[in-house]
């Protein structure tokens, strides 16, 4: 067995150990529940992980990572995750949370097979086709690609805002919000694009309301 791999079970005992210095009842109180006001959605890259850059506790935040951060409505996984945690945890804020330097992001502009990445970086190319004007107006790479990781992530936020679950305990609940982010790998600074969620929700309902908005406003009013 690798010294790489024997090593994580030591840094796990040295966790403890610090832990339980600090609150001999932690681990105790840890198991009863969770309780989050979170959910975060992020990259799988091995770079961005969402407590250390939240400065989050054990218990604060609920996370689902892909590659590229997307929401897509037909990977159950991911929607799986937002329904749980919007009708039984009752999260408060919904992060969906990109990275500058993104591999997912770059793969998807590459002109090469992929295997069975392709269909799902497709996801990337769609939200390029939809902002292919702005994009090709930029004409440094880099930039580019960090305003593609942008849009990935707005675009991403309205694949969310789209999902009946979220619809309906927002009108009845003022919850959850959804917010866009980005992490700056450069500087460790998170960046928020300041996705205005109500405007975006009042635009597509015309299209993707989801709601049965009869029986829902019937509810908030009792």
């Amino acid at each position: 067995m690798s010294q790489s791999y024997e090593v994580i079970f030591e840094n796990n005992k040295k966790w403890v150990a610090s832990k339980l210095a600090d609150n001999p009842e932690f681990f105790h109180d840890l198991a009863k529940t969770q309780n989050p006001d979170y959910l975060y959605i992020g990259c799988s890259d091995s770079r961005a992980t969402a407590e250390e850059l939240m400065g989050a506790k054990p218990g604060e935040v609920f996370v689902h990572r892909n590659i590229a951060n997307i929401v897509n409505t037909l990977d159950m996984s991911s929607t799986a995750v937002i329904q749980y945690a919007v009708k039984h945890l009752k999260v408060k804020h919904i992060i969906v949370c990109g990275h500058y330097n993104c591999g997912g992001v770059k793969a998807a502009m590459t002109p090469q097979d992929l295997g069975l990445l392709n269909p799902w970086l497709r996801n990337i190319r769609d939200v390029y086709r939809l902002h292919q004007t702005e994009l090709d107006s930029i004409e440094d790479e880099n930039r580019r690609y960090d305003r593609l990781v942008e849009l990935n992530v707005q675009e991403q936020c309205i694949n969310v805002i789209k999902m009946a679950c979220v619809q309906e305990r927002y009108i009845l609940e003022e919850y959850p919000v959804v917010h866009g982010w980005v992490f700056d790998l450069r500087t460790g600074k998170i960046i928020d694009l300041e996705i205005d969620f109500e405007k975006i929700l009042k635009d597509i309902q015309k299209i993707y309301n989801l709601t049965g908005s009869d029986w829902v406003m019937s509810r908030k009013t009792k």
